[in-house]
């Protein structure tokens, strides 16, 4: 499914390159679990952002399903986002004014659905992932584990096929920690592409595949 070659990345800061990324290769197949691990600085968000499409690479390929996403224009770009690709982060970005419910539903909107359909989704989503009876609650009432919930339905609410999850329990407790990873791994379970970004050992642990990066190159490459 996706096919990364040569892939670089050097920001500037102050005087400085500072080469984020350095010749990274890797091949993910559908489905993987794949946790990438490494020092601040290691370059493991930046990857992170370059397989999102949130951030172009200065060199090399990127491909999803033999789809160089490289010089696509931003509209192709976002288009993908949108329909393959799920994000959840470390500090939520969940829009504060909105209820609990239109924070899931707004992926749904930005593409069109009907409302009928959206509220069902909704409603679907919001169940199995134990959190409806929150729906008409805004972030700033809701605790850490359950605004993580939140994030993550209005994450696969369109169904993508890549989660990509930065940090995803480095704000939680233990026990609302392990409920989120629960869930994330129930979704891959399902089929979900799940890469999980982190600093916590045990939770990299857990992938199938796991990825230690330093100074933007991939040191090691693991399984089993």
């Amino acid at each position: 499914m996706i096919e990364v070659r040569d892939l670089a990345k050097t920001f500037h800061v102050g005087d400085e390159d500072v080469h984020a990324l350095v010749d990274v290769n890797l091949d993910i197949a559908p489905g993987e679990y794949m946790s990438v691990m490494g020092p601040s600085g290691s370059g493991k968000s930046t990857l992170l952002n370059m397989l999102g499409l949130l951030d172009r690479p200065d060199r090399g390929t990127y491909r999803i399903d033999g789809i160089d996403t490289v010089p696509l224009g931003e509209e192709a770009r976002a288009d993908i986002r949108r329909r393959r690709i799920g994000f959840v982060f470390q500090a939520y970005h969940l829009v504060p004014r909105l209820t609990a419910r239109e924070n899931v539903e707004l992926p749904l909107t930005l593409g069109g659905v009907a409302p009928a359909q959206r509220r069902q989704a909704v409603d679907d989503i919001m169940r199995r992932l134990d959190i409806l009876e929150r729906a008409d609650h805004v972030p700033a009432q809701l605790s850490g584990g359950q605004r993580q919930r939140v994030a993550i339905a209005r994450a696969i609410v369109m169904r993508p096929e890549i989660l990509l999850a930065d940090e995803p329990t480095g704000n939680l407790d233990s026990k609302s920690g392990e409920e989120v990873v629960r869930v994330l791994e129930q979704l891959n379970g399902e089929g979900i592409t799940l890469l999980v970004v982190t600093h916590d050992a045990s939770l990299g642990a857990r992938a199938r595949r796991r990825i230690r990066m330093l100074d933007g190159r991939v040191a090691v490459d693991e399984r089993g």
